[in-house]
C-alpha cells in the first residue's frame, strides 16, 4: 500500500483496499480512522477527502504489522474498556469483554459503600480495572490503587490517567510484587485482580496470545493458580472487616480457587459467569 500517495486516493478508496489486502473490512476501518486521527463518525463524513502522506504512511506501517499476525489492539495502540479508550501495546495485556463484568463487580461492591471507599487494583496492567473504578466511582470520596510488579505496564497505566479525566487525582501508582507494593497500613474496601492464571503449557491458549502478550501476565505456574494462592491469603491484611476481594478466573478454575478462599475462611463466595456462561469470577468478604 506504500505506493498510494497520489492526490486523487480518498479515504474512501484507502478503506476498500486496505480491507481488500487484510481480509477485514472493520479492522481496515478502524486502521483508517486511527491513521486519520478522527473518530467514527468523522471518519464516515470525510470518505471523499484526500489524506496526507504523513496518514497513509502510518497506514501502511498499521498494515505491515497486522500482516506479520500482531493484535488488531496493538496495531491501533488502543482499546475501549467500558467508558474509557486505553493505550495498549506489547507491555501491556489486551483488555477483553470478560475483564469489563470483573471490573462493573468490583465498581457495584465500592458503589454500595457510603462516604469514602478504597479499592486496589492489583496487578493493574494497562490500568483496566483501576482506572474504570475511578472513572465510574463518585469523585469525592474515592481512592483507588493500581499496582503491578512490571515498572513498563505502570508507564502504560499512567499513559492512561488522562483518560479519566478529574478522577485521576484519586487515583495512587504503585510499583511491587502483589501486596509488597501497598502500605503496610492500608485498608481497602474492595481489592480486585486479573492476576496471570493460564498453565504453563496449557493447550487452551491461542497460539497469538502467547506469542504476542507478556508471559509475565499470563502464566502461573503447572496449574495457573500460583498467584492466587499469594492473592487470597495475602489480602486479608489488607480488606476492612467486611471488605471484598475479586479474582478474574479461567473458565475451569471456579472449584479450585473458590477452594483457596474456603482455606482461608473467606465469607459468602460466590462464582459467577461472562458472556459466554463460563465461570470468570470468584468473589468473597474478607473472613470475620
Amino acid at each position: 500500500m506504500s505506493e498510494h500517495t497520489d492526490v486523487t486516493v480518498t479515504w474512501r478508496g484507502l478503506w476498500d483496499e486496505t480491507a481488500s489486502v487484510i481480509g477485514d473490512r472493520q479492522h481496515a476501518r478502524w486502521m483508517c480512522e486511527t491513521a486519520s486521527s478522527t473518530d467514527p463518525g468523522e471518519f464516515l463524513a470525510g470518505l471523499h477527502q484526500t489524506p496526507m502522506t504523513r496518514m497513509v504512511s502510518h497506514l501502511d506501517a498499521m498494515v505491515a504489522r497486522y500482516q506479520t499476525g500482531e493484535p488488531l489492539q496493538y496495531v491501533l495502540g488502543s482499546w475501549s474498556f467500558r467508558r474509557l479508550d486505553l493505550n495498549v501495546d506489547k507491555r501491556v495485556l489486551i483488555p477483553r469483554p470478560e475483564t469489563e463484568l470483573v471490573a462493573e463487580v468490583a465498581i457495584g461492591l465500592a458503589r454500595a459503600i457510603d462516604d469514602e471507599r478504597t479499592v486496589v487494583d492489583l496487578g493493574t496492567g494497562s490500568g483496566a480495572i483501576g482506572l474504570a473504578c475511578a472513572d465510574e466511582l463518585p469523585l469525592d470520596g474515592t481512592t483507588v490503587w493500581l499496582t503491578d510488579a512490571s515498572s513498563d505496564a505502570l508507564d502504560v497505566a499512567r499513559a492512561n490517567l488522562a483518560g479519566v479525566g478529574r478522577a485521576a487525582r484519586n487515583v495512587r501508582v504503585a510499583l511491587g510484587n502483589w501486596f509488597a507494593a501497598l502500605p503496610d497500613d492500608l485498608e481497602a474496601d474492595v481489592i480486585v485482580s486479573n492476576p496471570p492464571y493460564v498453565a504453563v503449557g496449557s493447550v487452551d491458549l491461542e497460539a497469538n496470545v502467547g506469542e504476542w502478550e507478556p508471559k509475565g501476565a499470563l502464566f502461573a505456574g503447572a496449574d495457573g493458580l500460583n498467584d492466587y494462592r499469594v492473592i487470597v491469603p495475602g489480602a486479608i491484611d489488607y480488606l476492612r472487616p467486611d471488605g471484598w476481594l475479586v479474582l478474574e478466573i479461567g473458565y475451569d478454575q471456579g472449584p479450585a480457587v473458590s477452594a483457596l478462599f474456603k482455606q482461608q475462611g473467606y465469607r459468602k463466595i460466590e462464582v459467577r459467569r461472562d458472556f459466554a456462561k463460563l465461570d470468570r469470577i470468584v468473589l468473597a468478604k474478607r473472613p470475620a
